[in-house]
């Protein structure tokens, strides 16, 4: 098996099986890649289309193929030379539903069940209609209005009565059987008609016997209030597990850990790890694991972690590094010119009305609290308020200051969580909960603010392990649910309301990324790389995931409105003025949704699609729609996923297809069309310069499915659609002379091309790339702060990389039909190359270097001589001498 070099991600699901990656493993090792990435392989919900939801850890999900097909691709992967990177999910299950055999076991046998400590419930709730239960939020009505309309009904199949609600299955306690069969004379089908929720009667003994069992069916909006067990952030379908303990971390990574030492998965991805009880135990316990299962080999783990500003990932964990969404992040902002964000952030809030992104973020934070976390909120302060009943001096402290304070002190928090353990809060922590708690100190009242320094103190500025128990118990408690927390409301606050609610910028809006941080300059860039070098050299890089809100290239081109933010701004106030005419409702979309419409139609429209293309314009409309509504409802402000105002919709879905394929909307639609035509080469320019630095940068590149060619893709599902690996194989099979993928660059094979051209330089030189210095190069000349230049070295081999930045000024008056630079544009500039290497040649454009008077002058290289035929540079050279 070839080193890990480049992983390859692939969405698994019945459409696109095991057999289906197995078929395109030539391909994916023809275009350079050393791992298959592999979406969940165990057993998940039905129909799944990404495997999340997991129903049965103990097997392969069937509906991918089985474990046999897991055999056939990882024996054709090994033949070329492939390894194979399996997506593991331990914070959760899927519950609900019928398919998951914990969950039914849990709820036939409440805490009687071998399963009740694998999922994480409180049993010990107040209510005395929940005390000893489990909360079952599931149905879409109330208890006795889907008991009167026969959608909840007791039923019995394979010697066990239950209670069927259309896809639910509700096990009922089989100590309960025999008064069910009573009614029946011991016949079950005779019994069931006594339990015939329509009569009086019968609806009477069905509440009496869901009342005698150990859960508590209710309407699913009150798992806002009232749920007792942690899910995944709000999402009630997915219960958490509690893989802190030793049996649950066992069962849940059985069939996992078979698979790792039959050689069949050789490394994973962890999805989720802030999620779980205690990040830095499981991630020390799984190293450990694995290097029982495969001695001598240091299979990779990677971590699911998103990084707030200033957060660095713990190196005691022992993993290789995140799933890389900090590099999507860096390298978005590099992209951006600082000069732009002001005209586009004001030219949002004259229209939208909306408050800056801080603002924004804090009214998110508090709205998550306040609804979609409450009942997770209220048990975080009862935890606190457990503590300070066991605390001398403190029992005297009302809940009701402990809410106000935690309330304010999570709401302050710029970072996901911190990792406080038995040990207590580790050094590298400090400064984020400080932040966090001189942020709430700013906003509450005397009484509450004396509270913050004791919350520092029992949420780990205090080891837990130096206290007898019960404190001991009591303080670990309150900082694991207090972590688990702060998880989850940063990931809805931020992600997934105030991401959608501020839109100066799209492209600045995406997981993992800083939206109130709008560019990143160079030294910036390299320092950021640097650190990765030295603290997570095998790191991964991603400019794309089944989680992105945009497409990288759709990013990519959003970029260059920070450069051409004043003409931009004409042209939407332009639009706005104009689509009276496209309205029905001159109220709907209010201006703040048009001016994300205008901008995610900019950024979204295809290279090839043509206004007159009738079918791609309905198919591009389509998706547009969808993804307004999804936005609309992230946004929680004019509709909202838990009450959708459908009028609203249905008024936004009727102003884009007016806009884009109805009449009224041609002049509108025609000014777009020409914006986005010259746009698109500059944005097209962009993303090789993205890709390029990703598969050169220190770590290890990941391509995410189909995005070898252009990725305008918008968030889930349109951007796990259907990939056309055939179309991808039979480009990479043409070679062509770089002029011909230039003039035709519309098709996305330029971009594959320069993948190709940069992991073959990968597969010759692998430890270049993992062990190479990073050294950024020097660049001078009157466009010298359009330029990104670094090498890769080691003693035998230097790579060089040479990108532009902030091209538009370069262009200035010129509209480019490709995306080249004209070689006069950088007038006199030039990059030092490295020294003590000889023989330059670029990758991609077979263009040779020599150290000549005309080219070079103490190793400086003429960037109109460089980059004269070529968009973007990456040029290889051998140590002086070798060879």
């Amino acid at each position: 098996m070839s080193d890990l070099r480049a992983t390859q991600r692939l969405q698994l699901h019945r459409g696109f099986t095991l057999d289906h990656a197995r078929e395109l493993v030539d391909y994916f090792e023809t275009l350079g890649v050393s791992h298959l990435y592999l979406s969940p392989l165990l057993a998940a919900t039905p129909g799944s289309m990404h495997g999340y939801d997991g129903v049965d850890p103990r097997r392969v999900d069937p509906e991918l193929g089985g474990e046999a097909a897991l055999v056939r691709l990882a024996e054709a992967a090994r033949k070329r030379g492939l390894g194979i990177i399996a997506d593991i999910v331990p914070n959760h299950l899927a519950v609900g539903g019928r398919d998951n055999p914990w969950w039914q076991d849990l709820l036939r046998h409440g805490r009687q069940s071998r399963y009740a400590g694998y999922f994480d419930v409180d049993w010990e709730i107040d209510d005395p209609l929940l005390h000893g239960k489990l909360l079952a939020p599931f149905l879409g009505a109330s208890r006795l209005e889907a008991l009167a309309t026969g959608e909840l009904v007791l039923a019995f199949d394979a010697g066990e009565f239950r209670f069927d609600y259309f896809e639910h299955r509700f096990p009922v306690d089989p100590l309960h059987f025999d008064a069910i069969l009573a009614h029946g004379d011991g016949d079950p089908l005779r019994a069931l008609a006594a339990f015939d929720g329509t009569d009086e009667s019968g609806r009477e003994r069905l509440e009496a016997l869901l009342d005698r069992q150990h859960y508590r069916l209710t309407h699913w909006r009150s798992a806002v209030d009232e749920i007792n067990w942690r899910r995944f952030f709000d999402v009630t379908s997915l219960g958490g597990l509690r893989v802190e303990r030793e049996e649950v971390f066992e069962a849940v990574h059985a069939k996992i850990f078979e698979l790792i030492e039959r050689g069949l998965i050789d490394g994973l991805r962890v999805d989720h790890i802030d999620g779980l009880r205690d990040p830095k135990g499981y991630c020390l316990r799984l190293r450990q694991r694995l290097e029982r299962l495969r001695p001598g080999e240091r299979l990779p783990i990677y971590v699911e972690k998103i990084l707030g500003h200033g957060e660095r990932l713990h190196l005691d964990w022992d993993v290789d590094g995140t799933t890389g969404y900090e590099f999507m992040n860096e390298i978005s902002a590099l992209q951006h010119l600082p000069e732009g964000e002001g005209v586009m952030t004001t030219l949002w809030r004259a229209f939208s009305h909306r408050p800056g992104f801080e603002q924004e973020l804090v009214d998110a934070r508090r709205l998550i609290l306040d609804s979609h976390l409450a009942s997770e909120f209220e048990r975080a302060a009862r935890s606190l308020f457990d503590v300070a009943r066991s605390e001398p001096g403190q029992r005297e402290t009302p809940l009701g200051r402990i809410r106000r304070a935690l309330r304010e002190l999570i709401v302050g928090f710029a970072v996901y969580r911190t990792y406080a353990d038995i040990d207590g809060r580790p050094l590298d922590d400090q400064v984020h909960f400080e932040h966090a708690r001189a942020f709430a100190a700013e906003r509450l009242d005397p009484p509450e603010r004396a509270l913050l320094e004791t919350f520092e103190r029992w949420l780990g500025g205090e080891a837990p392990g130096e206290f007898a128990e019960p404190r001991r118990g009591l303080r670990f408690d309150a900082i694991a649910r207090f972590q688990q927390l702060t998880s989850p409301v940063a990931a809805k606050a931020l992600e997934d309301t105030a991401g959608y609610r501020f839109a100066a910028a799209l492209a600045r809006n995406d997981v993992g990324f800083e939206p109130d941080v709008f560019s990143l300059d160079v030294d910036a860039f390299h320092a950021a790389q640097l650190r990765r070098a030295q603290r997570f050299p095998r790191s991964m890089l991603t400019t794309a995931t089944h989680d992105h809100k945009r497409g990288e290239d759709l990013r990519a081109r959003l970029a260059v409105l920070s450069e051409r933010a004043e003409e931009y701004a004409e042209c939407v106030s332009r639009w706005v003025e104009q689509s009276g005419s496209i309205r029905d409702d001159p109220k709907v979309p209010n201006r703040g949704d048009e001016l994300v419409l205008y901008q995610i139609i900019v950024g979204a429209w295809p290279p090839a699609l043509g206004n007159e293309d009738e079918a791609g314009m309905h198919e591009f409309a389509e998706r547009i729609c969808s993804w307004h509504c999804k936005a609309l409802r992230e946004a929680k402000l004019a509709s909202h996923w838990l009450f959708p105002d459908e009028a609203y919709e249905a008024g936004c879905r009727q102003f884009i297809n007016a806009l884009l394929l109805e009449a009224r909307g041609a002049s509108v639609r025609a000014e777009i069309e020409a914006l986005v035509a010259e746009l698109a080469p500059v944005g097209a320019l962009n993303s090789l310069a993205q890709t390029l630095i990703k598969y050169v940068a220190p770590g290890v590149p990941d391509l995410y499915q189909g995005t070898e060619f252009w990725d305008f893709s918008l968030v889930d599902p349109d951007n796990r659609r259907p990939v056309d690996f055939e179309r991808r194989r039979q480009a990479l099979k043409r070679v062509q002379p770089l002029d011909h993928y230039l003039d035709h660059w519309f098709g996305g094979e330029l971009k594959q091309q320069l993948i190709n051209a940069a992991l073959g330089l990968r597969r010759e030189s692998p430890r270049l790339f993992i062990e190479g210095e990073y050294v950024p190069l020097v660049v001078g000349g009157a466009q010298s702060e359009r330029l990104l230049a670094f090498a890769r070295i080691d003693a035998a081999r230097a790579v060089v990389v040479v990108v532009p930045l902030h091209v538009q000024a370069l262009i200035g008056e010129r509209r480019i039909d490709r995306p080249l630079v004209p070689a006069q544009c950088w007038e006199d500039s030039w990059v030092l190359l490295p020294q003590g290497f000889e023989g330059w040649c670029d990758a991609l454009s077979g263009a040779t270097f020599e150290a000549s008077a005309r080219h070079q002058e103490e190793g400086r290289l003429a960037v109109s001589s460089l980059l004269a035929t070529s968009p973007v540079a990456l040029l290889v050279g051998d140590a002086v001498g070798a060879g």
